[in-house]
């Protein structure tokens, strides 16, 4: 199993809290931490990460032992990450809609590469099979409701989609998954549900909710591989 903690925004363009946020991530069970690269990121925006914030965060993973990992929204921000050689990438569902061609020139970088499909409505996969393309599935509304999620996948087991990108509240629809055999979860993740800066604080786990979230998921997950 792999959680993945999205801080994404929500660091609210202050290091300090991004240092939190990592810190928080690892003791509450995630294995990676995302951020979004080129997503509102001009030097007046909030999520400007330029060559110096990304040593920081590389860091601050370091001094923590978690994965850092990054959604890549922009030809420049591929062209910024590929200096630091990293494990992986992640390719965000609007990514595959508005600039395919970026997409695939992320592939192309031969990583193994987690990509969400919630804008995705074609019936066909956006990517010849490769055992490095990891897809999530993904409703890319912020939240979802429980009455939005349409076509969740029956079983992850005999799927081409080993995941899910969650944007729901809550742990259920997460844990619903692990149960269906998914792999990997991504849920974003925040100090503060309550904070206004970005919407995605109201529907990302707290801390105590990850690390249930980790410690729940992990035994459904070694309980079904021992009584397959």
């Amino acid at each position: 199993m792999i959680f993945i903690a999205e801080i994404g925004l929500n660091y609210n363009g202050n290091i300090g809290l991004l240092h939190e946020l990592i810190r928080q991530a690892k003791l509450a069970g995630a294995d990676i931490v995302k951020f979004q690269l080129g997503w509102r990121g001009k030097k007046n925006e909030i999520n400007y990460i330029d060559d110096k914030v990304i040593k920081i965060i590389l860091k601050i993973s370091q001094f923590y032992e978690i994965e850092p990992m990054f959604s890549i929204f922009t030809e420049e921000a591929l062209s910024m990450i590929k200096k630091y050689n990293l494990r992986r990438y992640k390719i965000a569902s609007r990514t595959l809609v508005d600039n395919y061609d970026l997409a695939k020139k992320i592939i192309a970088e031969k990583k193994e590469t987690f990509v969400s499909l919630g804008f995705w409505k074609k019936k066909d996969l956006p990517f010849k099979k490769n055992k490095k393309i990891k897809y999530l599935w993904c409703k890319s509304n912020y939240p979802t409701a429980p009455w939005e999620i349409k076509n969740f996948p029956k079983t992850f087991k005999s799927s081409n989609i080993l995941g899910l990108s969650d944007h729901s509240i809550g742990n259920e629809l997460s844990l619903i998954a692990i149960s269906r055999g998914a792999q990997i979860i991504e849920k974003h993740f925040t100090l503060d549900k309550s904070d206004t800066t970005i919407r995605d604080h109201a529907l990302s786990s707290t801390p105590n909710e990850f690390k249930m979230l980790v410690n729940n998921g992990r035994a459904i997950f070694k309980l079904l591989d021992t009584i397959r």
